[in-house]
């Protein structure tokens, strides 16, 4: 973000401070308490909270990783901000995401979650949760799923300084969503693995000047709140 000389820099959380961050680095909003933020996190307070204190975090257990990545599936087609509205159901629908009582679901369960109003009731979808959980028990005996996914981390990341600038794949989130199908996955496509990437803080694309660029490097572990 271009530097503005102090004795000329608008107070933070000012109108003209949005305007000139926004100038500076398209794409780049100032909110109300003054904190620069990739523009998509002020669509709400829920997204902004998420964007505080989720998004881009690292997640190596197995269970977070396995939420998020049934949750990147059933965004596909849709927007983050629906799914992340129906989290809490999702996860009492899901059994909390823990894959070893999901692999265990039948097709009752994908009846039940499919009269779920709570949930996305996409049987695709639901039927693909429950297979993604038991792929993720059988890469147990091979170092597991937090491995697999991380042996992808690419050398270099983003740093894009518009909303523009954000890829929505790359090399590697093709090549992890290859390997995860061969694995067994499914919606697992190489934009849906690279939202998986930024989401668990393997890619850090918040735009050049946000408050969070550079977080990736917190260590994210307990279920959030």
């Amino acid at each position: 973000m271009t530097a503005i000389p102090e004795d000329t820099a608008p107070a933070a959380g000012t109108a003209s401070a949005r305007d000139t961050a926004s100038a500076a680095t398209p794409g780049l909003v100032i909110g109300s308490d003054g904190l620069p933020r990739t523009a998509w996190a002020l669509g709400s307070e829920m997204m902004c909270r998420y964007y505080d204190t989720e998004w881009g975090l690292p997640i190596r257990e197995e269970h977070g990783l396995f939420e998020r990545l049934s949750l990147e599936g059933f965004q596909s087609g849709l927007s983050w901000s629906t799914i992340l509205s129906k989290r809490e159901n999702f996860r009492a629908a899901f059994a909390g995401f823990d894959p070893e009582l999901v692999a265990e679901f039948t097709e009752d369960d994908v009846q039940r979650l499919l009269a779920d109003a709570g949930i996305i009731r996409h049987r695709g979808k639901i039927t693909a949760t429950i297979n993604n959980a038991q792929a993720t028990l059988a890469l147990r005996d091979s170092g597991g799923l937090s491995e697999l996914i991380w042996s992808f981390k690419p050398a270099e990341t983003p740093v894009p300084r518009s909303l523009e600038e954000v890829p929505t794949q790359s090399s590697e989130s093709a090549a992890l969503a290859k390997r995860l199908k061969a694995e067994g996955f499914r919606f697992v496509g190489p934009t849906t693995a690279f939202a998986l990437m930024e989401a668990i803080g393997m890619v850090d694309t918040h735009v050049v000047g946000s408050h969070r660029r550079g977080s990736s490097g917190v260590y994210f572990t307990n279920q959030p709140a």
